[in-house]
């Protein structure tokens, strides 16, 4: 066993016989060799066996040393300049040496982060885990894309040598294609419709977005935008746009066809078939707008005469169509047909290009504005009475005059002077409201009112909160109206003569209904930084309780804002509000005695009351540009509505069996599953929407 121990030999070359050594004292004859510190753990046991044929430098047999110890089950690891030779499965956690860039070799173990510039981490990993020791780990960080590996030396410069052959741009580079004959705007969907159908043929199936070709159109010169996963796709690309870019059929004469039909998938036919003929002419296209049909800019949103409709003449709200119907549009090259909500377009082939481009802006998915107003009206009213009142004869028993002296203040006293004379004549009036403190004195064996107190306090509170909500498109007015239609009479006639058994001939009365209740109707309009400007009318209305029997019919409290106001997205505004406080105060007394400090308190009556009316209307417009936001709103009140169902179920009762009230059904959370590569899409009404349990059968026998 060679074992040199010298100085002066240290980095010669040195043939090594070691046979059945103990790990220790090879390893320190390594350090020895090698000038390095080597530490040995005390869990490292065993023997080795060592040689070489020919002399060897110490850097070579120190390699070999590693490569023996690593059949052994062990590895050396180096942490601040010193070699720990530790059990292979310990490795990995002790302080090695990290770094992004591959070791050129060895038998160490070390750390090393590879980062991805195209290959997706994730996509490498059943990849590489394989290659890597058991003992040994590969992690991915999604952050930034990259693999953290703890192996050998040697084996992470094999994997580097893997990854970077892997790394590499699969996409290929942005491609133009100019087309001819037929229309990008047409050619795009149609083209991505097919490569998506058609996905594992003649190229690779990936789920990585960055790899999937994407055809974009490119109106102003009739080109493809094209960057495809890989060639072979570019190329299917291509071929499918030579075979579609054809000529239009020719007619009977060799002129090219110049009809085209355009459908819209979001704007209306009719008024873009309007905008585009105006656009053409460069105009006014001369046509006058329908009254029936609101336009933009037109104040008739705040008109509220109009709203109020009669019995007679007038048709209803609740009969008359949404939308009237519109015919088709006549004159010019654009036409509307309103029954397919499409375009039908007479133009030349760059002329229709231009109108193309066009129809594509302007036939884009519109914003909608969710409005949530909110009324808060608290009422606070406080009344107290206070009075007496007295009641006595004049005269004896034998004087032939005999008058009456007293005083009466306020309604309360006199119905107590009516109740009192009422009973003596079979006539009762019921007393006033409070409490009435009498004393009677009884003169000629006739009973007479001597002494009145009434003492009378009253309070009442109110706290009324309205939350009308509604859902419209940008620049469309929406309406909602929550309460009564109450009628009116308007003029009543009736003819009197001869005939009949009262005299009276075909009397009759004219009735004018209207809404009573809460009104919201408003139009916003969205603008580009997000703010919502919105033309707004509310009305909260009610019938006076006072005035239902009134011979001069009802009276209606009306309390109306209309305002033009500018609100960022999801913020709160105040429109506007009431703030009164009313006091009032009445006092009867006898003049002089009514006076009289304290003593004069038996000679009044006193009435005071406080009325507090608070009234604000707050408005809160969200703007919701797609349809996943729409459906979390939708979602969002659904299970709010649903919930406060729940909430409200009666409460169990043998005695009356209806122990349920009706809830709404849940949503169905299972998700439409995606139809397989090729084949037809789901129908919609494949899944229902709720989720309803069977109703219960009844056997009445």
């Amino acid at each position: 066993m060679a074992s040199p121990s010298a100085e002066a030999r240290r980095g010669e070359a040195i043939t090594l016989n070691f046979v059945n050594a103990n790990i220790d004292a090879v390893a320190r004859t390594m350090a020895t060799l090698t000038g390095r510190n080597v530490v040995v753990d005390p869990r490292v046991k065993g023997t080795i066996t060592l040689t070489t044929e020919r002399a060897v430098t110490p850097a070579v047999a120190y390699s070999q040393f590693l490569a023996i110890l690593r059949l052994q089950g062990f590895t050396v690891v180096n942490a601040a300049g010193l070699d720990k030779i530790v059990p292979e499965a310990d490795a990995k956690l002790q302080g090695g040496a990290v770094s992004t860039n591959v070791p050129v070799g060895g038998g160490q173990i070390a750390t090393t982060i590879f980062k991805l510039s195209f290959e997706n981490a994730n996509n490498l990993l059943p990849i590489l885990s394989p290659l890597i020791s058991p003992n040994n780990t590969i992690n991915v960080n999604p952050g930034n894309n990259s693999l953290v590996i703890t192996d050998y030396a040697d084996n992470l410069n094999r994997l580097g040598r893997i990854i970077a052959a892997l790394d590499v741009a699969n996409a290929t580079d942005v491609e133009l294609i100019p087309v001819r004959y037929a229309a990008v705007t047409d050619m795009a969907p149609l083209l991505t419709r097919l490569l998506d159908s058609s996905a594992g043929v003649g190229g690779v199936v990936t789920t990585e977005a960055s790899y999937k070709t994407t055809v974009i159109a490119e109106p102003r010169s009739n080109s493809l935008i094209v960057r495809a996963a890989n060639g072979a796709r570019l190329e299917l690309v291509k071929s499918l746009v030579k075979r579609l870019d054809t000529p239009t059929l020719t007619g009977p004469n060799g002129d090219a066809g110049n009809i085209y039909v355009v459908y819209l998938k979001n704007a209306d036919a009719t008024n873009l078939a309007t905008v585009l003929r105006a656009a053409m002419t460069g105009g006014s296209s001369g046509t006058t707008p329908s009254p029936g049909i609101p336009q933009p800019g037109n104040p008739q949103i705040l008109n509220t005469s109009a709203q109020a409709g009669g019995m007679s003449g007038q048709s209803s709200a609740a009969t008359a169509p949404l939308t009237p119907s519109a015919g088709p549009s006549t004159g010019g090259q654009i036409q509307a047909d309103p029954s397919t909500n499409s375009l039908i377009i007479t133009a030349s082939e760059p002329q229709y290009r231009q109108l193309r481009a066009v129809i594509e802006k302007l036939d884009a998915r519109r914003a909608q504005v969710y409005v949530e107003s909110l009324i808060a009206e608290v009422n606070m009213d406080k009344a107290a009475e206070f009075g007496i009142q007295w009641q006595g004869p004049i005269g004896g028993k034998g004087d032939s005059l005999i008058g009456l002296l007293g005083t009466n203040f306020g309604t309360s006293g006199k119905n107590i002077i009516q109740s009192a004379l009422g009973a003596a004549s079979g006539t009762p009036v019921a007393p006033g409201a409070g409490l009435n403190l009498g004393v009677a004195a009884r003169s000629n064996g006739v009973y007479f009112l001597g002494f009145l107190a009434n003492f009378l306090q009253t309070s009442g509170a109110g706290n009324i909160l309205s939350t009308p909500n509604l859902i419209t498109l940008d620049n469309e007015e929406a309406k909602i109206v929550i309460g009564q239609n109450v009628p009116f009479v308007t003029g009543q006639f009736t003819n009197t003569g001869s005939g009949g058994a009262n005299g009276s001939v075909n009397p009759f009365q004219t009735i004018e209904r209207k809404d009573v209740g809460l009104t919201l109707r408003v139009k916003p309009q969205i603008s580009e930084n997000g703010t919502v400007k919105m033309a707004i009318f509310q009305e909260v209305s009610s019938v006076q309780p006072g005035s239902i029997n009134s011979a001069t019919g009802l009276i209606t409290n009306k309390r109306t804002i209309e305002s033009h106001v500018l609100v960022e997205d999801g913020a709160i505004i105040v429109l506007g509000g009431l703030l009164q406080d009313e006091y009032s105060g009445n006092q009867d007394k006898v003049p002089g005695l009514g006076d009289v400090p304290v003593f004069g308190n038996l000679f009044k009556s006193e009435s005071r009351s406080r009325k507090k009316t608070n009234l604000m209307v707050f408005l809160r417009p969200v703007v919701v540009r797609d349809g996943a936001s729409t459906n979390a709103l939708s979602m969002d009140r659904y299970d709010l509505m649903r919930t406060t169902q729940q909430q409200s179920q009666p409460v169990n009762s043998s005695l009356v069996p209806v122990n349920e009230s009706p809830v709404l059904p849940p949503l169905n959370p299972t998700p439409t599953p995606a139809p397989a590569p090729g084949a037809a899409p789901a129908s919609p009404v494949a899944r229902p929407l709720f989720q309803t349990a069977p109703l219960p059968i009844v056997n009445d026998r």
